[in-house]
């Protein structure tokens, strides 16, 4: 199987190089932009003489729901600079003059189509591979992010979680809307003396149902894609904006109660903070000293009804800058580093997740030049004798390498060790154990983004020395606007185990496939349709085939923005260790025993844009030995502007022979999402979870009292459901302050 996959591996490589040599020619004229003479102020009126002189970079392509003509509602948009920021001046037109905009709140970070904005993607690298996001709505709601991996896998590869300074402002009009962006070139990572950026600007207009931009972005690719971004070019070369310099301290309380585990309440304080430091124009070095990330929202809960780990995104603002130099190595379900591995562990019988504490940290990372990149981290995480968790210094170091247009090949090395002697079972010492990982990817984006494709060989080292340790994996997407082409083959060794990374299993073969045709017809309805084929089949040396799944498929895309899909399933699985298909504790099904079924699986989402929408998803059908009936809903309704009101529900119910467990699991939870303003913020969580026996309340209020300064009071409670004991309870207070020197 080895010899196979390296052959197919190098076959798709050397196919996906040829695919590079023929670029994309960018034949649309620069946009060329002047430095300002005069005093910018953001206003929202663009009334400077600096404004009236810019060209204009206008005429705006439809992306949805065409993509062939010009915006119905179009576009002007601006650009100037001084010595410290990058000015942009936007100006919205509507179809018709007294309309009335959509937004979820006024939370920073909004995304989705139940949104009116304008958005600016800067490239300063022009590599069309990674890039800066920056956005407003009509109500002055900001909102910042990193695109990785070309955007080409849509919002995957969109990180809002990044927050950085910078300032805006939006007024709106009759026919039209206006907002200004200044944003600090210490923000940006750029070479010092550029002159020639890439740039795109996209704009949804929720009330007509549109999508725009500024290049021309085909509709079956991803709006956010870089693959089209268009050049512009400074009138003089761009200097170094001087030191850049930000500490963020954090001063921190906390009430805490563990009744169930009989503890008496404790109280305690903390401080700390981080440091952002700009090693040139292009590098980070992000520090951190006795970090805390209490403040941070709770994970979503789920019915768990998996035989393998579930994965939890990470959230924590001091890994996500260049996160694609560390987390994105591998594939999804298979990454040889994890942060989330680093300082955070999960209380499984609550849902919770449970601080270890970290004692420092240091991440350099970012461009060295226009064709390298590369990520350092190092971090000490405490012992902690409750969670069984001894003192142990993290490390990892990626490089990246820019190959042809738009592809790239790294390397990770991934070193976790134990700073001291570990206790055995007996109370004796043991030896120290490590575990290691060395690895290297091959990401193929072809310039005109139809081919995409990763390759990478792992392998994992620690003190036992065992072999069968290595992970190969290829897979190549094709995309045109008929055709969505896939294709992935895996070969997972049996002792392949990254304990700093993210492997659900080990010691398999895995191949998939999946097709889909698309029909666009000429209908007020329907804006695209089309059906597809999917098979995912995973092996072994020793058992054969243990999993296989076939998928028959269709789904519509309607004009509206609503969504269905629909899908017949086939399952079978052969369990090599016993296991409850309920995870409630119930008899187990035997090892060795296999099963397969089939089941209809169909979801709904529907128009976003409308104060009350939701998402329905079911599945029914066979499971195992028995039956599933399914069914999982999301419902909102937005108070516009001011917040949402939603209600999470997950409803499975299982039916298997006896002796073995039937089950009704109900997983549900409703969601106050208050926003007083733009800088006032309320968010409050119930999650009722039948599976682990758990109420849990999470209430978190934030106040922005300066640009990414923050006070924070979260309040977590768990209760046993038939009594409503308290099983424990949290009261946290934070207060953060940014400050640049």
């Amino acid at each position: 199987m080895r010899g196979i996959l390296l052959l197919t591996t190098l076959t798709i490589f050397a196919y996906g190089i040829s695919i590079q040599l023929t670029k994309a020619q960018n034949t649309l004229p620069s946009l060329h932009i002047q430095k300002a003479k005069g005093k910018i102020i953001l206003d929202g009126a663009l009334n400077e003489a600096d404004w009236e002189s810019a060209e204009v970079a206008g005429d705006f392509m439809q992306y949805f729901p065409y993509d062939t003509s010009l915006a119905n509602s179009q576009t002007e948009i601006r650009i100037t600079y001084d010595d410290e920021f990058l000015y942009m001046g936007a100006k919205m037109y509507n179809q018709v003059k007294d309309r009335k905009y959509v937004t979820p709140s006024l939370r920073r970070d909004y995304r989705g189509e139940a949104n009116d904005g304008i958005t600016l993607i800067l490239d300063p690298f022009q590599d069309k591979t990674n890039s800066f996001q920056f956005g407003v709505n009509p109500f002055g709601v900001q909102r910042e992010g990193l695109i990785a991996n070309g955007g080409s896998g849509g919002g995957q590869n969109l990180s809002l979680s990044w927050d950085n300074k910078w300032y805006t402002k939006a007024v709106q009009y009759e026919g039209y809307w206006i907002a200004e962006l200044a944003i600090p070139f210490k923000t940006i990572r750029f070479k010092e003396n550029s002159q020639k950026w890439n740039m795109n600007f996209y704009r949804i207009d929720s009330e007509n149902g549109e999508r725009s931009s500024w290049a021309r972005i085909p509709r079956n690719f991803s709006l956010i894609t870089l693959a089209f971004n268009r050049e512009v070019v400074f009138d003089k070369p761009l200097k170094k904006p001087g030191a850049n310099i930000s500490l963020i301290p954090f001063v921190a309380a906390a009430y805490e109660h563990d009744q169930e585990e009989g503890l008496s309440p404790a109280k305690s304080a903390d401080f700390g903070g981080d440091a952002k430091i700009g090693i040139g124009p292009s590098l980070n070095l992000d520090l951190t000293f006795n970090p805390d990330f209490s403040q941070v929202e709770v994970d979503d809960q789920v019915t768990n009804l998996d035989r393998f780990e579930i994965f939890y995104p990470e959230k924590r603002q001091f890994f996500l800058e260049n996160a694609d130099l560390f987390a994105d190595f591998g594939t999804q379900n298979l990454r040889p580093f994890f942060s989330r591995r680093i300082g955070v562990t999960r209380d499984e019988s609550t849902g919770q997740n449970l601080q270890n504490k970290i004692h420092a940290g240091a991440r350099l990372s970012g461009k060295i030049n226009n064709n390298w990149r590369v990520g350092l981290l190092d971090m000490l995480a405490a012992k902690d004798d409750a969670l069984g968790l001894p003192s142990t210094n993290y490390s990892v170091a990626s490089f990246q390498r820019k190959l042809f247009t738009r592809s790239n090949v790294g390397m990770i090395f991934v070193n976790k060790d134990p700073t001291g002697p570990l206790q055995a079972a007996d109370g004796s010492d043991s030896i120290r154990t490590y575990n290691r990982v060395l690895g290297i990817d091959y990401n193929l984006a072809s310039a005109d983004n139809k081919w995409n494709g990763k390759f990478f060989a792992h392998r994992t080292f620690s003190n036992e020395g065992l072999n069968d340790a290595f992970a190969l994996s290829s897979e190549i997407e094709y995309n045109s606007l008929r055709w969505e082409i896939s294709g992935r083959l895996q070969s997972i060794g049996a002792n392949y185990d990254p304990e700093t990374g993210f492997a659900r299993r080990n010691g398999y073969n895995r191949a998939s496939q999946s097709i889909w045709y698309n029909f666009y017809p000429n209908s007020t309805i329907v804006n695209r349709h089309g059906p597809g084929f999917d098979t995912d089949n995973i092996w072994n040396g020793t058992y054969g085939a243990t999993d296989r799944d076939i998928n028959l498929m269709y789904r519509i895309q309607f004009k509206n923005t609503s969504m269905f899909n629909m899908r017949l399933r086939h399952d079978y699985v052969f369990l090599y260790f016993s296991f409850d298909p309920t995870n409630t504790g119930g008899i187990e099904l035997p090892e060795s025993s296999e099963y397969g079924y089939y089941s209809v699986i169909a979801n709904y989402d529907s128009d976003a844009r409308k104060k009350l929408f939701y998402s329905l998803n079911t599945r029914s059908g066979g499971y195992f030995n028995g039956t599933r009936v399914n069914l999982d809903s999301e419902i909102g309704y937005r108070i516009q502007p001011y917040g949402i009101i939603s209600l999470v529900t997950n409803i499975n119910r299982l039916r298997l022979p006896y002796p073995y467990n039937d089950a009704d699991l109900l997983l549900i939870g409703p969601k106050f999402d208050v926003t007083l303003s733009k800088s006032f913020f309320l968010t409050t969580y119930f999650q009722y979870n039948n599976q682990i026996d758990n109420i849990n309340v999470n209430a978190r209020l934030q106040w922005r009292f300066k640009p990414v300064s923050d006070i924070f009071l979260v309040y977590t409670e768990n209760y046993l459901p038939e009594t409503f004991y308290s099983r424990n309870r949290s009261l946290i207070f934070k207060a953060t302050y940014w400050l640049n020197l």
